[in-house]
């Protein structure tokens, strides 16, 4: 195995690693052994939020890792409940608090649109749509992010779901420069544009999903299987890889930052196994050249795009 310290520099001179364990979906008793083997493995990045619901977890399998807090980086978000700015500070705290750390390396804001306050994830209206909060600005939840660093809370701070007109507004009023966008990208769905517009600013991306999170809750079978494609086994064949690893290794040679979610051990040691080879440049063109605007990481309600009326709402234009 080769998990590499390979790190990407940010705006603010810190250092992310460019490899990073991903815990969205990863269910109760399974997912603190998984961060535990990630860690004892190589890893030093962990992705987690407080919408997933479990970074008690994720903080046992931290601290029963062994390894040194200041080795590690660890990525927090901030959920769509907590958006008025004085909500910002408290939900950190409860992160810290149920990850066991004094600071995180990272936080984000999970999406640009929020909910109504309060402590139920996702509230409900009567007819059982998302109560949406329109009158809390995402600038301004920005503008209370920028204080935790100040306090010593954060290290950095950044975003996540925003979309290219969103991250301009959050530069031209805020102090302090996201250091990142973590949103979805695959094949299918390559960023370009986006990784270009943030690259210009000095805005690194992070890649979620970028197998295709095949394990998302409203995924049909009749779903395109991105790692069952044909032409990424072919390219994995010819480098003795999985379509994973394939996969990931395209990202990391296009300098995206990338966070594969695994519980198994040795799929989280296969993911961490992308350094000791390369792609072609025929090769990295030929995956570049499947987009197709295919987004999966959509919340659907009753077959539609659950947050899609939301004025905040990132989906809306084409990045």
């Amino acid at each position: 195995m080769s998990i590499s310290t390979s790190v990407v520099k940010l705006s603010n001179g810190k250092s992310i690693p460019i490899l990073g364990l991903g815990t969205w979906k990863s269910k109760p008793g399974e997912v603190s052994t998984a961060v535990t083997h990630a860690l004892k493995s190589g890893y030093r990045h962990i992705d987690a939020a407080a919408c997933y619901g479990n970074e008690a977890e994720v903080g046992a399998g931290i601290a029963a890792s062994g390894v040194a807090r200041e080795e590690m980086f660890i990525t927090s978000k901030l959920w769509n409940t907590k958006h008025h700015p004085d909500d910002v500070e408290p939900a950190c705290r409860k992160t810290l608090a149920d990850l066991g750390c004094s600071y995180l390396d990272l936080y984000l804001i999970h999406w640009p649109h929020a909910f109504q306050r309060g402590d139920v994830p996702f509230p409900k209206n009567d007819d059982g749509t998302v109560n949406y909060d329109i009158h809390t600005d995402y600038v301004d939840t920005w503008l209370a992010m920028e204080k935790l660093v100040d306090l010593g809370l954060v290290k950095s701070i950044g975003v996540s779901n925003f979309n290219s007109e969103q991250v301009q507004r959050i530069l031209d009023n805020g102090k302090v420069k996201p250091v990142t966008n973590q949103v979805e990208s695959q094949p299918y769905l390559n960023q370009s544009k986006l990784i270009a517009f943030c690259a210009e600013r000095g805005i690194t991306i992070t890649a979620y999903s970028p197998l295709g999170s095949p394990d998302r809750p409203w995924a049909t079978p009749e779903d395109v299987n991105l790692l069952d494609d044909v032409k990424i086994k072919a390219i994995a064949e010819k480098h003795n890889k999985s379509p994973a690893q394939v996969v990931l290794r395209w990202q990391v040679q296009r300098g995206v930052i990338v966070i594969p979610k695994s519980v198994t051990p040795s799929r989280i040691e296969q993911n961490g196994n992308i350094f000791d080879f390369s792609l072609t440049e025929e090769e990295m063109k030929h995956i570049n050249s499947f987009d197709c605007n295919g987004r999966i990481i959509v919340p659907m309600l009753n077959g539609k795009p659950r947050d899609a009326g939301h004025p905040h709402y990132p989906f809306n234009i084409e990045f």
